[in-house]
């Protein structure tokens, strides 16, 4: 059994990535690169639609496979604001989420409100005992948002950078 394609979360709106999205995805890519770049290896100066497009066409491919589920995020007056993901990669009975958040609109609860409801939906699929968020120790903002949601720190791993601004430790977090 797979999330819904759509899902209300209080003042926002997630929706299963649909080429129409990858305009104002890219557009804000770029508004954000200042604070996307530091610890998300894809968010680059020539971040474009284009860029935007594949990740788009690798996400349905995901969804198929059953691999990931990843959601655009929409505020209630239709503004895109950024983007979520359900993923597969930690093994069975657990679902990873990983997310990030268009920087003019940071700050609001908007992402801890988005990963609260998604976590919630993840823990009422089948076989799915826990969800994880795995983000860098350096990366504050992703650590207050999944304390905020609920999370719990269960571990740390050591693991080569992957963007400028990682110190090479993840942190990981459950909630059950």
């Amino acid at each position: 059994m797979e999330p819904p394609e759509e899902i209300a979360a209080g003042d926002l709106l997630l929706r299963r990535w649909q080429p129409s999205f990858a305009g104002p995805a890219a557009e804000a890519v770029q508004e954000s690169l200042a604070q996307l770049r530091p610890f998300l290896p894809w968010a680059h100066d020539n971040y474009g639609r284009g860029a935007s497009l594949e990740f788009i066409a690798i996400s349905a491919e995901d969804w198929a496979t059953g691999t990931a589920y990843n959601y655009a995020i929409f505020t209630g007056d239709g503004t895109f604001a950024g983007g979520i993901g359900l993923m597969t990669r930690m093994g069975p009975g657990v679902l990873e989420i990983g997310y990030w958040m268009r920087t003019a609109l940071a700050g609001r609860g908007y992402m801890t409100t988005a990963v609260d409801t998604l976590a919630g939906i993840a823990l009422g699929l089948p076989g799915v005992e826990r969800v994880a968020i795995r983000h860098d120790a350096a990366n504050a903002a992703s650590a207050a948002v999944a304390t905020k949601a609920g999370f719990t720190e269960v571990g740390r791993v050591e693991r080569a950078p992957e963007a400028p601004g990682e110190t090479g430790t993840a942190v990981i977090r459950e909630r059950r």
